[in-house]
């Protein structure tokens, strides 16, 4: 008998879910339009003047989000006067990737370069956060004729003490991880998500419908969940292969990031990283926590502007 319920309890948990991922999508519809590539579709937001002087601007987010968490503070901004491309990584947001448990680093930058490629990009700026620090340095590495510079906010990039917490390692568990993302994540998640989001801007406070307007909840669908969680439980081995190649960036590198980061720990990852890559700047906020396109989006914004104005030299002294 309790067999019975059990499993009565799973498909109508199943079924919820199911209702719930349409309506999280008519309620979130997607920004942008997908693009082909080897191993997914990615959803991209394309947006700004096609003419703009300089490189585009290539924005790529971090984990438990979409393009929505880069598009909101500064990405519409900037799109006035820059050609501004927002990715949602694959698996997140409105993209898709064939091969959930494939989530390395090296994966998504291949894939986002194919994109940029089919989108005609040649140079572009590249602007991360968090989790996406861990992709930037492989674009200018693996891909240099199409990186013209990085700007990372907060950015992962080495190994830290600690795992990634406990539901991602169980949700990423062969048929236990599955059975619970396609069950419970959903319904439990939708009253975890806003306090969770407030914890990430921590010591600074979350701004008013940043969860609605940054479309959130679309991580609680079953596949974007279990992209996250691969993506998270895989990272830091990947991190540590790909460190040591650090010093080869050849292209201008700023670090943004605050030091009451509890999220991604500046001395672990930020510090290091500008003393391993030559000629990086590094810009400590004081007082700032994880979330620094939210809470100095006036200083990100300049200090893109600032790298795209040095190339712009950098190309006229050439030319002379």
């Amino acid at each position: 008998m309790m067999i019975v319920i059990c499993v009565a309890a799973l498909a109508g948990l199943a079924l919820l879910t199911q209702a719930g991922v349409v309506v999280l999508q008519w309620i979130y519809p997607a920004r942008g339009a997908p693009i082909a590539v080897t191993g997914a579709r990615l959803n991209v937001l394309d947006s700004g003047p096609r003419d703009a002087t300089g490189p585009a601007i290539v924005m790529i987010h971090g984990a438990t989000s979409n393009l929505g968490s880069m598009r909101v503070p500064i990405g519409d901004r900037l799109a006035h006067t820059h050609r501004v491309i927002l990715i949602d990584r694959p698996g997140h947001g409105w993209s898709t990737r064939d091969n959930t448990t494939d989530s390395s680093p090296a994966m998504q930058a291949r894939q986002i370069d194919e994109a940029l490629g089919k989108l005609g990009v040649s140079r572009a700026i590249i602007v991360v956060h968090s989790l996406a620090g861990a992709i930037a340095p492989l674009l200018a590495l693996d891909y240099p004729r199409r990186v013209a510079g990085l700007v990372m906010l907060a950015p992962v990039a080495y190994p830290w003490p600690g795992g990634v917490g406990v539901y991602n390692d169980i949700v990423t568990t062969p048929v236990v991880g599955p059975l619970l993302a396609y069950t419970i994540t959903l319904p439990l998640g939708l009253f975890l998500t806003e306090p969770g989001a407030r914890s990430v801007f921590k010591p600074q406070t979350m701004p008013d419908h940043y969860v609605r307007d940054a479309a959130i909840p679309l991580v609680l669908r079953p596949h974007a969940f279990l992209a996250n969680a691969w993506d998270l439980v895989t990272l830091k081995p990947a991190i540590a292969a790909q460190a040591p190649r650090y010093p080869a960036i050849k292209v201008p590198v700023t670090i943004i990031t605050g030091d009451a980061d509890n999220t991604v720990y500046p001395d672990v990852h930020s510090k290091p990283f500008a003393k391993a890559v030559p000629g990086a700047k590094l810009i400590m906020l004081p007082g700032v926590g994880h979330m620094v396109q939210n809470a100095a989006p006036d200083l990100v914004v300049r200090e893109i502007e600032a790298m795209i104005a040095g190339l712009g030299m950098v190309g006229k002294q050439a030319a002379e």
